[in-house]
């Protein structure tokens, strides 16, 4: 049997549709743990961790104990924000980091993405807690119950994960400890080949037993710290020791009826919320693959990457501008700078990493729009206790005078950005798009199928996408839009990157998950055929 990725997506599904709880996430396995969470009784909280602990498994390159998580939450009508990011070591000084790093760009020196100097604090597994302990009906203990079994029994490795375990083996080959973990005789896994994960097993065992207490200053941590200071990183067992996550509000602005929420900076909300501002000032067509609309929402995307580049930072320590960026009124000064071709406007987005996203709504209509990352494919390449460290302070900027300036205790720029929808008031959808720089990207380009568009949720992320690279650079889904189109592009000025090229290069569109509710409510989900999830309902 032959299996092949990347595929084209000629097809579509149809929506799932179910009257009590749904679980939407990018791996069948994790999905079905959700719902089983909620079948048996559980909140949409404690479906969201079992969802987010299996992923662990399935996609240990994207996610983990060892990475952060962003959420938002919408209990009993209330819409809160949890930031579960970490932060820069406590001795992370800005000028011995310029010293230590080999890494440089433009001739200056930046954070490495491999080793240690890259590992910021792991956020997510306190996320978890946090969730649960909120929100939860379950023990940690019981929600981590799924995990354990597939990580000691193995799982069969999807085409998907495949592809992208096999790209990133160089990154994860050159560090003894992850290589032996992931590796198996120096190969990654084919597709349908079963992995296990045993020592995630038993690092889950004890968190079980101890709590996250165990990665957060007990032997757990003891066992990552020790990996980062052999690989020259400077975390320390006091900076999981301070670590904890913290509660919000959502930010959010109104597309044509319609609100969207978001998670505030530390992430790049905000940077989605500028560019549909920018696009319901352009006006944007019905059609998915109408020139003008595809030209207006690229050049809306590269405004507010531009402004995000510059302003988004830790609010603890920088003020970020974030009213003036959500204003209607800084929107329609911004669309006045786009004209008939591609511009520049200093934009730039980040790296094509990887994340995993999930969204649960509970029998009582209750949600959780989780997002959880360890950065770049296996994170910095280290790995301790059968998990990825996360590479997050790559993210930081050795520049002493930009936003994102690395400073001890800071928490770093943040790609991962869980959405939520309003309308009249009422909760509509728990969705998110992962995928680096393609999750503002997706979120603008999904809103505006499922509202210029009217698309159904599975249709609205069916629809052909686009992701802008640099510069004019634009990599968009060409099989599926008319040849005209693509010339009427180019002679904009956009440098129009096809489909199998852009897959040649290693890219992807991302995944988006959406789980929306009707005036009746019913659930209405959908599920990204770019990746090898599912929204699974009882």
């Amino acid at each position: 049997m032959e299996f092949e990725y990347p595929w084209r997506f000629d097809g579509r599904r149809s929506a799932a549709m179910a009257s009590n709880g749904m679980v939407a996430t990018s791996h069948p396995l994790a999905a079905r743990a959700g719902v089983r969470a909620l079948e048996n009784g559980g909140t949409a909280a404690d479906a969201a961790v079992a969802t987010a602990a299996v992923l662990n498994v399935v996609e240990p390159h994207m996610t983990g104990i060892g990475g952060d998580a962003f959420a938002l939450t919408q209990f009993d009508g209330e819409y809160r924000a949890l930031n579960g990011s970490g932060s820069a070591p406590a001795a992370a000084d800005l000028e011995s980091y310029r010293e230590r790093t080999d890494a440089e760009e433009d001739g200056e020196p930046v954070m490495p993405e491999n080793g240690g100097l890259p590992v910021t604090v792991p956020g997510a597994l306190d996320a978890w807690a946090t969730l649960i302990e909120e929100y939860g009906s379950f023990s940690l203990a019981d929600v981590l119950e799924p995990a354990i079994g597939y990580a000691e029994g193995g799982v069969p490795v999807t085409e998907y994960v495949a592809r992208q375990w096999a790209n990133a083996t160089d990154r994860i080959a050159r560090f003894d400890r992850t290589a032996e973990t992931f590796l198996e005789d120096g190969r990654p896994p084919a597709p349908g080949e079963r992995f296990s994960n045993p020592e995630l097993a038993h690092s889950f065992e004890r968190i079980a037993r101890e709590g996250p207490e165990a990665l957060y200053g007990s032997d757990l941590g003891k066992e990552v710290i020790e990996t980062v200071e052999e690989h020259g990183g400077t975390l320390a067992l006091s900076d999981l020791e301070d670590h904890g996550s913290e509660w919000t509000e959502p930010i959010s602005t109104e597309y044509r009826g319609v609100e969207v929420l978001e998670h505030p900076p530390n992430g790049q909300g905000i940077v989605a919320l500028e560019a549909l501002n920018v696009a319901e000032e352009l006006g944007i067509d019905p059609d998915p693959a109408d020139e003008d609309r595809l030209h207006h929402l690229i050049e809306s995307i590269k405004l507010a990457f531009a402004d995000g580049y510059a302003h988004v930072s830790d609010p603890d320590r920088v003020a970020v501008p974030t009213e003036t960026m959500r204003s209607k009124e800084y929107a329609r000064k911004r669309a006045g700078e786009i004209g008939e071709r591609a511009g520049s406007y200093g934009a730039k987005a980040g790296e094509h990493a990887n994340t995993v996203y999930l969204s649960v709504v509970d029998p009582q209509g209750n949600a959780v729009s989780l997002i959880n990352s360890v950065y770049m494919s296996f994170g910095s390449g280290l790995s301790a206790g059968g998990f990825a460290l996360q590479n997050r302070g790559h993210s930081f900027s050795l520049d002493p005078d930009h936003a994102n300036a690395l400073e001890p205790g800071k928490r770093p720029f943040h790609t991962i950005i869980p959405a939520m929808l309003r309308e009249d008031g009422e909760f509509r959808a728990s969705w998110g798009v992962m995928g680096g720089s393609m999750q503002p990207q997706g979120h603008l380009q999904v809103v505006a199928n499922l509202v210029d568009s009217g698309l159904n949720p599975q249709a609205a992320l069916d629809a052909p996408r686009f992701r802008w690279l640099e510069g004019d650079r634009v990599a968009l889904e060409s099989s599926r839009v008319p040849d005209g189109v693509i010339d009427d592009l180019r002679e904009r000025g956009h440098d129009v990157i096809e489909e199998d090229d852009f897959f040649a290069e290693g890219g992807h569109w991302g995944g988006g998950q959406i789980v929306h509710r009707d005036d009746e409510g019913t659930l209405i989900g959908g599920s990204d055929p770019r990746r090898d999830g599912q929204a699974i309902g009882f």
